[in-house]
């Protein structure tokens, strides 16, 4: 375990978590398309790399943004990206932006219930079929809420340190996480039914959970709870584990 003195984050040597590399492709290739590499490096981390050279600057950049949205750090070398670990700096960066979800965008019902009837009424008259709109609708409504996609993307990802003060940090961005994916299901749930009504009542019932899954949902202070209770051991490998599920 090493630390950066140039921002306090601290970068684990331990072996790549269960999903990390899974994690990492499915964020990466969100950015960048197809042809996306990644491997884990000799002494921690992973790398990533893409098989066409062309914009490999901007893709590059873009990725690395997304990434440190997640909380690592990363290093944006001239041919791959560097994953070094978990960075205190960005996961602090990570429940700013969760915690101003919250108290923004995803505190405005209102805005997402116009925004469905506006989407249902368009697409209603485009011809789109009334039975698949309630569907139709909510997809939209996540991508202009963004978080139930960059959620999505971290499913099955096992977070872990030997450090107390980093488990801290995971445990507080995983409760915030929690509470950000029902918020998120709560504005597709309305986005659903107004795009029922707007339909005349056509569509199933909503049935879609966004975000975590459902037993992720129920989570609250149990990942700070359980983080803490764990010793912090000088073994690297004894570190505590958060999942996200």
């Amino acid at each position: 375990m090493t630390m950066d003195p140039r921002g306090g984050s601290w970068f684990c040597e331990d072996p790549v978590s269960t999903g990390q590399e899974q994690v990492v492709q499915r964020i990466c290739t969100r950015v960048a398309g197809d042809g996306v590499n990644v491997a884990a490096l000799p002494l921690g981390g992973l790398q990533v790399w893409l098989d066409n050279p062309r914009h490999r600057w901007r893709f590059h950049h873009r990725m690395a943004r997304e990434l440190r949205l997640a909380g690592w750090h990363t290093e944006t070398g001239p041919d791959r990206l560097l994953l070094l670990g978990w960075s205190a700096v960005c996961l602090s960066h990570r429940a700013r932006m969760l915690g101003a979800a919250l108290t923004g965008r995803l505190a405005d019902y209102d805005k997402t219930a116009f925004t469905a009837v506006m989407i249902a009424t368009r697409l209603l008259h485009e011809g789109f079929p009334a039975e698949e709109l309630p569907a139709e609708v909510e997809s939209r409504c996540a991508d202009a809420l963004r978080w139930p996609t960059r959620l999505d993307d971290l499913d099955g990802l096992e977070r872990r340190s030997s450090l107390e003060p980093m488990r801290l940090r995971l445990a507080q961005v995983a409760g915030l996480e929690a509470k950000v994916a029902r918020r998120c299901g709560e504005h597709l749930a309305l986005a659903s039914k107004v795009a029922r009504t707007v339909a005349g009542g056509a569509g199933p019932d909503r049935t879609r959970t966004t975000g975590r899954r459902p037993s992720a949902l129920g989570a609250g202070l149990t990942e700070r709870m359980v983080c803490v209770s764990v010793p912090n051991m000088a073994d690297s490998t004894a570190g505590a584990t958060v999942t996200a599920r």
